[in-house]
């Protein structure tokens, strides 16, 4: 059982409510040879918002199994609301089957699961009684039903709806990313993610930045985020405005499984809590890199969260003083 910390800075129950996130789509368990692992992008986005401060909302279905109880379990223990869980009594909760090879890990990611198949009209009801302020989805869980319960809660909220693009072989769909690009405000992805979807949409442009141009106004989006591993990160909006931040050799690497979700959730807290730019993309990247340094996606031990949060806060004070 995870331990409570104290707060990314003192807040009453509607600052918190105020930062509400909806992470809709795949929660999953990651099935290695020795253990099983919850996981799925929206529940490590949802775990690391919670423990930051935010208040996030899983809209997700896991089946009414063991592995369904497992995760549910999980994210009890990790504080997390679960109005947004859907259980789904005939399709089993989702995995994936994960093989350590020389080269990393491969990951087997099995079709026709619970979260393929969450409910349009509960989907929607969340997104009515929540009033979010932003939605974080992605590609992956578009593969079934689910895509017609993100349109209805798409459609039925006014929050920045945050794409995180997460490309996943062999799930890769022209017609699905088109038009998660156009529900879209703001989009994450690393820069082999941005050069795929410049070929697959003819984006042309001489660098990364000019097909993140292209992309930017292709697509009416707000803003493109583009992660670089250790090399850092970088945004393009659409005034034409880029923020970068440099990166370094990572010190120490224990797996990197997970480092974008992480990433993607302190950039959506910098959003929600006004940060500066350059403070959203320097903070995302640093608690990125950390996560490097553990095993897993999502820290075992709470803990792990403190020493950011109290600089972030003596950050704040100082600004403000």
């Amino acid at each position: 059982m995870m331990m409570p910390i104290e707060a990314a800075a003192p807040q009453t129950a509607l600052q918190r409510e105020n930062q509400t996130v909806i992470a809709f789509g795949e929660t999953l368990v990651d099935q290695f040879r020795d253990r099983n692992v919850p996981g799925g992008a929206p529940f490590n986005v949802a775990c690391h918002l919670g423990a930051l401060g935010a208040h996030p909302v899983l809209v997700t279905r896991a089946g009414k199994d063991a592995l369904g109880d497992q995760l549910l379990q999980a994210m009890s223990e990790r504080g997390l609301d679960l109005r947004g869980v859907q259980r789904d009594p005939a399709r089993p909760t989702g995995r994936v089957r994960v093989t350590e090879t020389a080269r990393g890990h491969a990951f087997d990611i099995l079709s026709d699961q619970a979260y393929d198949h969450i409910h349009a009209s509960l989907a929607r009801m969340v997104g009515l009684s929540l009033h979010p302020q932003m939605v974080y989805f992605g590609t992956l869980s578009q593969r079934g039903d689910s895509r017609r319960a993100l349109r209805e809660l798409l459609g039925t909220v006014d929050a920045c709806a945050f794409l995180d693009v997460n490309l996943r072989d062999p799930w890769v769909d022209g017609d699905i990313l088109r038009w998660s690009l156009q529900q879209a405000d703001v989009v994450k992805l690393n820069e082999d993610e941005l050069d795929r979807i410049g070929d697959l949409f003819a984006l042309h442009g001489a660098t990364l930045q000019a097909r993140a141009a292209v992309l930017l106004s292709g697509f009416d989006l707000q803003r493109v985020v583009v992660t670089r591993g250790p090399a850092g990160a970088w945004t393009l909006d659409a005034d034409g405005r880029i923020e970068s931040v440099s990166g370094a050799p990572l010190d120490r690497v224990a797996d990197t499984v997970g480092a974008g979700d992480g990433f993607a959730a302190v950039f959506m807290l910098g959003m929600l809590r006004g940060w500066p730019l350059t403070d959203q993309l320097a903070r995302a990247d640093t608690f990125a890199r950390a996560l490097c340094g553990i095993r897993g996606a999502v820290p075992a031990n709470r803990e792990f969260y403190r020493p950011f949060i109290r600089d972030w806060n003596i950050q704040t004070e100082a600004m403000r003083a």
